[in-house]
């Protein structure tokens, strides 16, 4: 007898619909999995046979054929394991056609016949094109943010048999797991002084500019830029979904409500690979570092210390927002929308960029910093300076602005970009920026002596020109851009690796 069940495979960060076609005849007892099954899925074999055995139901000694269609996708993964079982059950008679005809099956087998929970339940149940879906427990409250479907748990395969013969009710679904307090993690009212950093934060923050801070060891690089995330505006509801999505295909822990609703915080080691960095894989595509910060902030501790080849993979997901990854097989697309912020040391023994600071000699201290090319430095939209704290503001000064009290003056700013038609200033092309910030004279005249001294490349100029627009957003100016908010963009991107420091008005 042959019975077909609704199922679904994980491609990156996608679902992708699977027929799992049972065929059960005479013959020597076999199993056969086919249609470009992974190790793991032809292991449904042995799962789903001790699975039946230890909830009391019938293992066929016949011969067992499991077709997974369409037969040119790849499938990988356990999460077809349930189906498999409902297939193998319907095909031996022992559950009607017609109860699973409309419902999809997504779940792991244990040994016990438990059902257990697989990564990327959302993308998985997204793919399927049937109004019921049957999950595991640990997945339901994921799998219910698809709200066209409806989502059903299954403790185990005995009591799923018998709700779909009709002889128990569907097991209770608990409610819903509350949604944990958002965590925004450390506030900005614990940095002391570093008046000039924290502005550049709030710009950074403001039109999702990327930064990069350089500056000797204990001056506050990586204390700061963790404070970045309190204060940036929730995720809309197109980027929390995304966010979720990519969080889930690649197993990581998602919030209580099932939805990531604050902006990611990713710092990955200086030692990860190109493929941690971006993501792809031999066997199963994953998604990289920059994807899973994806809505929120990539943090490059220590950014001279990557290797360059791994520096060099992020500057076309920094232009276009997404990964492309190509292999022999496949290729993957995940998103990569992130706000990049890097810190380093400005030279390998990390003394102060002051004379008489730095120990190195020039050919060693010269090398380190060409470790970060041209290209990639052109990208960081910032680039400041960071000293060490005052000693008077470390034991006496005041607490500093809260995250709260920022990242109002930051939704304000987002909320004139959303008017722009983008989510925030950076984001902007030539024409949007070309009618949302004209220039005055002035500007023109010191624009054109940054370009003509070297200083600025086109895209440099584009690049300051935004700054400038959501520093006037953070004030509430209106109008062309005047040559006072040109002076403290430019003043934000200096050369690092100088000693002179950026300006503030």
């Amino acid at each position: 007898m042959l019975a077909t069940v609704n199922a679904a495979t994980l491609h990156g960060v996608s679902g992708h619909p699977v027929r799992v076609e049972v065929h059960v005849a005479n013959g020597l007892p076999a199993f056969t999995v086919v249609g470009l099954p992974d190790a793991s899925c032809r292991e449904a074999r042995d799962r789903v046979r001790a699975a039946l055995e230890s909830c009391g139901l019938p293992w066929p000694a016949r011969r067992v054929t499991v077709n997974l269609a369409p037969t040119g996708v790849p499938k990988a993964g356990s999460v077809l394991d349930l189906a498999i079982a409902v297939g193998l059950l319907v095909a031996c008679e022992e559950i009607e056609p017609s109860a699973v005809a409309d419902v999809a099956f997504l779940g792991e087998l244990g040994l016990d016949g438990s059902l257990r929970p697989v990564p990327g339940a959302l993308p998985l149940v997204d793919a399927v094109d049937v109004p019921v879906v049957v999950v595991p427990p640990e997945n339901r409250a994921e799998a219910a943010l698809i709200g066209s479907r409806s989502i059903r748990a299954a403790i185990d395969l005995r009591g799923l048999v018998l709700a779909l013969r009709g002889d128990e009710p569907w097991p209770g679904i608990d409610d819903p797991v509350s949604e944990s307090a958002d965590d925004d993690g450390p506030d900005l009212s614990d940095v002391r002084g570093q008046r000039i950093v924290r502005f550049a934060l709030e710009v950074a923050a403001a039109g999702a500019h990327h930064l990069l801070l350089v500056g000797p060891p204990g001056a506050g690089k990586s204390m700061l830029a963790r404070r970045l995330p309190g204060v940036l505006p929730d995720l809309d509801a197109d980027d929390a979904l995304e966010a979720t999505r990519v969080h889930s295909s690649a197993g990581g822990d998602l919030p209580g409500g099932g939805l990531v609703r604050r902006p990611p915080w990713r710092a990955p080691h200086h030692g990860a690979s190109a493929v941690a960095m971006v993501g792809g894989g031999s066997g199963t595509m994953r998604p990289g570092e920059v994807s899973l910060a994806h809505g929120g902030v990539l943090f490059l501790d220590e950014l001279g210390e990557f290797s360059p080849h791994v520096l060099e993979t992020l500057r076309q997901p920094l232009e276009d927002g997404t990964v492309r990854v190509s292999r022999a097989g496949m290729s993957m697309e995940y998103p990569a929308r992130v706000l990049l912020v890097a810190a380093m040391n400005p030279c390998p023994c990390g003394g102060s960029a002051a004379p008489g600071g730095c120990r190195c000699p020039p050919a060693v201290r010269s090398r380190y910093v060409r470790r970060i090319s041209g290209p990639l430095l052109d990208r960081f939209d910032l680039r400041v300076g960071v000293n060490r704290p005052d000693p008077a503001d470390l034991l006496g000064g005041r607490a500093g602005e809260s995250s709260a009290a920022v990242r109002a003056r930051v939704i304000r700013a987002r909320l004139r970009a959303e008017q722009r038609g983008v989510t925030a200033n950076a984001s902007l092309g030539s024409a949007e920026l070309e009618a949302a910030a004209p220039l005055s004279g002035p500007s023109v005249k010191r624009f054109e002596a940054e370009l003509h001294a070297g200083r600025l490349s086109a895209r440099g100029l584009h690049r300051v020109r935004a700054v400038a627009l959501t520093i006037g957003d953070l004030e509430d100016r209106e109008g062309p851009l005047d040559v006072d908010l040109v002076e403290t963009a430019l003043s934000l991107r200096i050369d690092p690796f100088r000693s002179e420091g950026p300006r503030v008005r």
